[in-house]
C-alpha cells in the first residue's frame, strides 16, 4: 500500500494578503485621527525680541497676525477687529484649545493689540493668550 504523495504547489504557495492590509489600514486610520492640524495666521511677522521669552511650546491652534500697518490675519484670510470674536468663537466651535497665540509685528500698534486681546477674551473668558516673541 503505497501512499501516492500529491504535491499542492498552487495552493501552498499562495500567501493571505488580507491580514496584512487589514493591518495597513488599521495603521493608517490610527494616524490620522491622531494628527494634530495646525492652523497658521497665514502671513509672517517681524517678532519683537525679548530677553526673558519662554521657550515652551504652547498648545494654541489659533494663530493671530497682526501687521504694522495694523492688518489683522486669522487663518490665512485679513479679518476687521469688529470680526476677530465671532471668527475665534467658530474656530473654538470647530477645535477647542486652551490658548490663543497671538504674532504681534515689532511695529504695530499697541491699541490694535489691545482691542484683538479684548475680543479674545470675550470670545471666550477663561483662554489663555500668549504673545510671540523671539529670543535676543
Amino acid at each position: 500500500m503505497a501512499r501516492k504523495q500529491r504535491f499542492r504547489d498552487d495552493e501552498d504557495a499562495a500567501i493571505d494578503m488580507t491580514p496584512m492590509l487589514d493591518i495597513v489600514f488599521i495603521m493608517l486610520i490610527f494616524f490620522i485621527v491622531t494628527t494634530s492640524f495646525v492652523k497658521e495666521a497665514g502671513i509672517e511677522v517681524l517678532k519683537p525680541k525679548a530677553q526673558a521669552s519662554n521657550t515652551k511650546p504652547s498648545k494654541g491652534n489659533i494663530f493671530i497676525a497682526i501687521k504694522a500697518n495694523g492688518d489683522i490675519h486669522m487663518d490665512k484670510r485679513q479679518v476687521d477687529v469688529e470680526r476677530v470674536g465671532a471668527n475665534i468663537e467658530s474656530m473654538l466651535a470647530e477645535q477647542p484649545t486652551e490658548s490663543i497665540i497671538v504674532q504681534a509685528d515689532k511695529d504695530a500698534k499697541h491699541g490694535v493689540v489691545v482691542k484683538v486681546m479684548d475680543a479674545i477674551k470675550s470670545a471666550g473668558a477663561d483662554l489663555k493668550i500668549v504673545i510671540a516673541a523671539e529670543k535676543k
